[in-house]
Protein backbone atom coordinates (compact mmCIF):
# COMPACT_ATOMS: atom_id res chain seq x y z
CA UNK A 1 0.00 0.00 0.00
CA UNK A 2 1.20 3.51 -0.71
CA UNK A 3 0.95 6.46 1.08
CA UNK A 4 -1.96 8.15 -0.74
CA UNK A 5 -3.76 5.06 -0.75
CA UNK A 6 -3.17 4.65 3.34
CA UNK A 7 -4.03 8.29 4.13
CA UNK A 8 -7.50 7.50 2.50
CA UNK A 9 -7.84 4.33 4.62
CA UNK A 10 -6.93 6.51 7.51
CA UNK A 11 -9.64 8.67 6.35
CA UNK A 12 -12.12 6.12 6.18
CA UNK A 13 -11.39 4.60 9.45
CA UNK A 14 -14.37 5.70 12.22
CA UNK A 15 -13.33 7.66 15.14
CA UNK A 16 -9.86 9.48 12.99
CA UNK A 17 -11.62 12.75 12.48
CA UNK A 18 -9.65 16.23 11.46
CA UNK A 19 -7.88 16.65 14.85
CA UNK A 20 -6.75 13.41 14.47
CA UNK A 21 -5.70 13.92 10.65
CA UNK A 22 -4.02 17.30 11.55
CA UNK A 23 -1.85 14.84 13.86
CA UNK A 24 -1.28 12.64 10.89
CA UNK A 25 -0.54 15.64 8.32
CA UNK A 26 1.93 16.99 11.62
CA UNK A 27 3.88 13.93 12.07
CA UNK A 28 4.20 12.82 8.38
CA UNK A 29 5.62 16.64 7.52
CA UNK A 30 8.22 16.98 10.22
CA UNK A 31 9.29 12.96 9.73
CA UNK A 32 7.55 11.53 13.06
CA UNK A 33 5.66 9.04 11.90
CA UNK A 34 6.69 5.07 10.24
CA UNK A 35 7.63 5.40 6.65
CA UNK A 36 5.80 1.67 5.84
CA UNK A 37 2.26 1.30 5.09
CA UNK A 38 0.01 0.15 6.27
CA UNK A 39 0.91 1.25 10.01
CA UNK A 40 -0.29 -1.20 12.82
CA UNK A 41 -3.28 -0.37 15.18
CA UNK A 42 0.24 0.48 17.99
CA UNK A 43 1.38 2.59 15.59
CA UNK A 44 -1.94 4.52 14.91
CA UNK A 45 -2.26 5.40 17.87
CA UNK A 46 0.81 6.31 18.84
CA UNK A 47 0.20 9.12 16.10
CA UNK A 48 -3.19 10.11 16.84
CA UNK A 49 -3.08 10.16 20.68
CA UNK A 50 -6.78 9.59 20.25
CA UNK A 51 -8.39 6.70 23.27
CA UNK A 52 -11.55 7.99 23.20
CA UNK A 53 -12.14 6.45 20.04
CA UNK A 54 -10.00 3.87 20.23
CA UNK A 55 -13.20 1.24 19.89
CA UNK A 56 -13.96 2.63 16.98
CA UNK A 57 -10.62 2.93 15.14
CA UNK A 58 -10.14 -1.16 16.26
CA UNK A 59 -13.25 -2.06 15.00
CA UNK A 60 -13.14 -0.11 11.48
CA UNK A 61 -9.46 0.40 10.61
CA UNK A 62 -9.06 -3.11 8.48
CA UNK A 63 -11.95 -2.64 6.45
CA UNK A 64 -11.42 0.96 5.69
CA UNK A 65 -7.75 -0.76 4.33
CA UNK A 66 -9.46 -2.89 2.55
CA UNK A 67 -12.12 -0.32 1.64
CA UNK A 68 -9.25 1.67 0.27
CA UNK A 69 -8.31 -0.50 -2.41
CA UNK A 70 -11.72 -0.50 -3.96
CA UNK A 71 -12.69 3.63 -4.35
CA UNK A 72 -12.61 4.27 -7.52
CA UNK A 73 -13.46 8.24 -6.74
CA UNK A 74 -11.11 10.49 -7.79
CA UNK A 75 -9.21 12.05 -4.93
CA UNK A 76 -6.75 14.46 -3.10
CA UNK A 77 -4.56 14.25 -0.21
CA UNK A 78 -2.65 16.63 1.65
CA UNK A 79 0.64 15.92 0.44
CA UNK A 80 -0.44 15.66 -3.63
CA UNK A 81 0.72 18.31 -6.01
CA UNK A 82 -2.54 19.34 -7.03
CA UNK A 83 -3.78 19.85 -3.13
CA UNK A 84 -4.25 23.76 -2.45
CA UNK A 85 -1.42 25.52 -0.88
CA UNK A 86 -3.72 27.48 0.59
CA UNK A 87 -5.76 25.25 2.79
CA UNK A 88 -2.58 23.61 4.22
CA UNK A 89 -2.77 27.14 5.95
CA UNK A 90 -5.91 26.83 7.80
CA UNK A 91 -6.71 25.24 11.17
CA UNK A 92 -7.58 21.46 10.84
CA UNK A 93 -6.78 20.96 6.89
CA UNK A 94 -8.65 17.95 5.09
CA UNK A 95 -6.72 15.55 4.52
CA UNK A 96 -8.70 14.05 1.87
CA UNK A 97 -10.70 15.82 -0.18
CA UNK A 98 -12.49 14.02 -3.32
CA UNK A 99 -13.57 15.78 -6.60
CA UNK A 100 -15.43 15.81 -9.75
CA UNK A 101 -13.91 18.12 -11.93
CA UNK A 102 -11.31 19.95 -13.70
CA UNK A 103 -8.34 20.56 -10.70
CA UNK A 104 -7.07 23.48 -12.79
CA UNK A 105 -9.68 25.49 -11.23
CA UNK A 106 -8.01 25.45 -7.78
CA UNK A 107 -5.20 27.76 -9.64
CA UNK A 108 -7.42 30.12 -10.73
CA UNK A 109 -7.90 33.57 -8.18
CA UNK A 110 -11.38 32.97 -6.39
CA UNK A 111 -13.65 34.63 -4.36
CA UNK A 112 -15.79 32.77 -1.62
CA UNK A 113 -19.43 33.87 -2.09
CA UNK A 114 -21.73 32.59 0.87
CA UNK A 115 -25.11 34.21 1.80
CA UNK A 116 -28.43 32.69 3.32
CA UNK A 117 -30.63 30.09 1.98
CA UNK A 118 -33.78 32.73 2.21
CA UNK A 119 -32.58 35.09 -0.43
CA UNK A 120 -34.64 38.29 -0.83
CA UNK A 121 -35.25 39.94 -4.35
CA UNK A 122 -32.39 42.32 -3.00
CA UNK A 123 -29.88 40.56 -2.72
CA UNK A 124 -30.58 38.19 -6.06
CA UNK A 125 -30.79 41.63 -7.38
CA UNK A 126 -26.93 42.74 -5.99
CA UNK A 127 -25.32 39.29 -6.67
CA UNK A 128 -27.22 40.06 -10.70
CA UNK A 129 -25.17 43.79 -10.24
CA UNK A 130 -21.95 43.00 -9.38
CA UNK A 131 -20.90 39.26 -9.72
CA UNK A 132 -20.84 38.96 -13.18
CA UNK A 133 -18.07 41.55 -13.97
CA UNK A 134 -16.19 40.03 -11.26
CA UNK A 135 -16.58 36.53 -13.05
CA UNK A 136 -15.30 37.87 -16.68
CA UNK A 137 -12.17 39.19 -14.77
CA UNK A 138 -11.07 35.11 -14.65
CA UNK A 139 -11.91 35.44 -11.04
CA UNK A 140 -13.40 31.62 -9.89
CA UNK A 141 -16.61 31.70 -7.61
CA UNK A 142 -16.54 29.57 -5.04
CA UNK A 143 -19.49 28.55 -3.11
CA UNK A 144 -21.16 25.72 -1.16
CA UNK A 145 -24.61 24.81 -3.52
CA UNK A 146 -27.00 25.67 -1.01
CA UNK A 147 -30.34 26.90 -1.44
CA UNK A 148 -30.22 30.81 -2.06
CA UNK A 149 -27.23 32.90 -2.62
CA UNK A 150 -25.04 30.00 -3.26
CA UNK A 151 -27.19 28.48 -6.42
CA UNK A 152 -27.59 31.87 -7.53
CA UNK A 153 -24.29 32.70 -7.27
CA UNK A 154 -23.27 29.18 -9.18
CA UNK A 155 -25.81 30.35 -11.72
CA UNK A 156 -24.36 33.81 -12.56
CA UNK A 157 -21.20 31.62 -12.90
CA UNK A 158 -22.18 29.34 -15.75
CA UNK A 159 -23.79 32.59 -17.32
CA UNK A 160 -20.68 34.91 -17.45
CA UNK A 161 -18.92 31.60 -18.69
CA UNK A 162 -17.11 31.42 -15.69
CA UNK A 163 -15.22 28.82 -13.47
CA UNK A 164 -17.64 27.22 -10.53
CA UNK A 165 -16.05 25.24 -7.19
CA UNK A 166 -18.64 23.45 -5.41
CA UNK A 167 -17.61 22.47 -1.72
CA UNK A 168 -20.64 20.22 -0.58
CA UNK A 169 -21.54 18.78 2.69
CA UNK A 170 -22.22 15.32 1.33
CA UNK A 171 -20.68 12.23 -0.52
CA UNK A 172 -19.17 13.48 -3.79
CA UNK A 173 -22.16 11.35 -5.30
CA UNK A 174 -24.70 12.37 -3.42
CA UNK A 175 -27.01 15.81 -3.61
CA UNK A 176 -28.17 18.28 -1.27
CA UNK A 177 -30.95 19.75 -1.54
CA UNK A 178 -31.73 16.89 -4.13
CA UNK A 179 -33.48 19.51 -6.37
CA UNK A 180 -29.60 20.55 -7.72
CA UNK A 181 -28.22 17.20 -8.92
CA UNK A 182 -28.51 19.19 -12.67
CA UNK A 183 -26.84 22.34 -10.84
CA UNK A 184 -23.74 19.95 -9.51
CA UNK A 185 -23.35 17.54 -12.45
CA UNK A 186 -22.95 20.72 -14.69
CA UNK A 187 -20.52 22.22 -12.12
CA UNK A 188 -18.52 18.97 -12.00
CA UNK A 189 -18.42 19.26 -16.14
CA UNK A 190 -17.43 22.91 -15.91
CA UNK A 191 -15.77 23.46 -13.11
CA UNK A 192 -15.03 21.38 -10.00
CA UNK A 193 -16.92 19.64 -7.06
CA UNK A 194 -15.11 19.04 -3.92
CA UNK A 195 -15.74 17.50 -0.79
CA UNK A 196 -13.90 15.72 2.44
CA UNK A 197 -16.94 13.04 2.51
CA UNK A 198 -16.17 9.72 1.26
CA UNK A 199 -19.08 8.38 -1.35
CA UNK A 200 -22.06 7.14 -0.39
CA UNK A 201 -22.15 9.69 2.31
CA UNK A 202 -25.57 11.63 3.04
CA UNK A 203 -26.28 14.86 4.22
CA UNK A 204 -25.66 15.34 8.44
CA UNK A 205 -25.90 18.75 10.39
CA UNK A 206 -22.12 18.90 11.25
CA UNK A 207 -20.93 18.56 7.84
CA UNK A 208 -22.05 22.17 6.88
CA UNK A 209 -20.01 23.95 9.10
CA UNK A 210 -17.02 21.81 8.32
CA UNK A 211 -17.32 22.06 4.72
CA UNK A 212 -17.63 25.85 5.69
CA UNK A 213 -13.90 25.96 6.79
CA UNK A 214 -12.69 24.36 3.47
CA UNK A 215 -15.05 27.21 1.76
CA UNK A 216 -12.90 29.94 4.03
CA UNK A 217 -9.61 28.32 3.17
CA UNK A 218 -9.92 28.20 -0.82
CA UNK A 219 -10.47 31.61 -0.83
CA UNK A 220 -7.96 34.84 -0.09
CA UNK A 221 -11.34 36.34 0.47
CA UNK A 222 -15.94 35.88 0.89
CA UNK A 223 -18.11 37.82 0.35
CA UNK A 224 -21.24 37.69 2.38
CA UNK A 225 -24.49 38.73 0.52
CA UNK A 226 -27.47 38.87 3.37
CA UNK A 227 -26.98 36.64 6.34
CA UNK A 228 -29.06 36.27 9.42
CA UNK A 229 -27.24 37.33 12.87
CA UNK A 230 -27.10 32.98 13.63
CA UNK A 231 -26.26 31.46 10.06
CA UNK A 232 -23.94 29.38 8.13
CA UNK A 233 -22.52 32.36 6.40
CA UNK A 234 -21.00 33.84 9.43
CA UNK A 235 -19.55 30.93 10.15
CA UNK A 236 -17.71 30.78 6.96
CA UNK A 237 -16.66 34.61 7.57
CA UNK A 238 -15.36 34.29 11.26
CA UNK A 239 -13.30 31.46 9.84
CA UNK A 240 -12.09 33.52 7.05
CA UNK A 241 -10.92 35.93 9.58
CA UNK A 242 -9.28 32.98 11.43
CA UNK A 243 -7.46 32.70 8.29
CA UNK A 244 -6.32 35.85 7.84
CA UNK A 245 -8.52 36.25 4.88
CA UNK A 246 -10.51 39.39 3.96
CA UNK A 247 -14.26 39.13 4.64
CA UNK A 248 -16.39 41.93 2.66
CA UNK A 249 -20.26 42.58 2.94
CA UNK A 250 -23.02 44.16 0.69
CA UNK A 251 -24.80 46.45 2.96
CA UNK A 252 -28.68 45.66 3.75
CA UNK A 253 -31.55 47.08 5.07
CA UNK A 254 -31.84 47.57 8.72
CA UNK A 255 -35.33 46.38 8.15
CA UNK A 256 -34.35 43.23 7.12
CA UNK A 257 -33.72 40.02 9.34
CA UNK A 258 -31.60 38.27 6.33
CA UNK A 259 -28.85 41.87 6.41
CA UNK A 260 -29.00 41.74 10.24
CA UNK A 261 -25.92 39.16 10.29
CA UNK A 262 -23.93 41.29 7.61
CA UNK A 263 -24.73 44.23 9.00
CA UNK A 264 -23.18 43.29 11.94
CA UNK A 265 -19.82 42.38 10.24
CA UNK A 266 -19.63 45.54 8.80
CA UNK A 267 -20.03 46.96 12.28
CA UNK A 268 -16.76 44.95 13.16
CA UNK A 269 -14.67 46.00 10.59
CA UNK A 270 -15.69 44.15 7.23
CA UNK A 271 -14.88 45.53 4.10
CA UNK A 272 -17.88 47.52 2.64
CA UNK A 273 -18.72 46.16 -1.17
CA UNK A 274 -21.30 48.14 -3.35
CA UNK A 275 -19.37 47.67 -6.81
CA UNK A 276 -17.66 45.19 -8.79
CA UNK A 277 -14.04 46.55 -8.31
CA UNK A 278 -14.40 46.51 -4.65
CA UNK A 279 -14.67 43.09 -4.76
CA UNK A 280 -11.53 42.44 -7.70
CA UNK A 281 -9.14 44.34 -5.65
CA UNK A 282 -9.53 42.25 -2.86
CA UNK A 283 -8.51 39.24 -4.86
CA UNK A 284 -5.41 38.03 -4.91
CA UNK A 285 -3.41 34.34 -6.33
CA UNK A 286 -2.26 32.12 -3.54
CA UNK A 287 1.57 31.10 -4.43
CA UNK A 288 1.31 27.94 -6.20
CA UNK A 289 5.46 27.21 -5.74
Amino acid sequence: MKLKQFLLALHLTRGIGSAAEAKIIYAIVNDLAPTHFPWSLDEVFSVIENYQQADNIKSSYHLACNRAETIVSDYLTYFDDDYPPQLKEIYEPPLILFYIGNLAALRLPNVAVVGTRTATPYGLAVMRHLLPEVVKSGIAVVSGLAKGIDVMAHQITFANSGVPIAVIGTGIDMTYPAQNQALQQQIGQQGLVLSEYPPGTGPQRSHFPARNRIIAGLSSATLVIEAQQKSGSLITANLALQNNREVMVVPGSIFSENSLGANELLRFGAKMVTKSTDIMESIQLFDTI
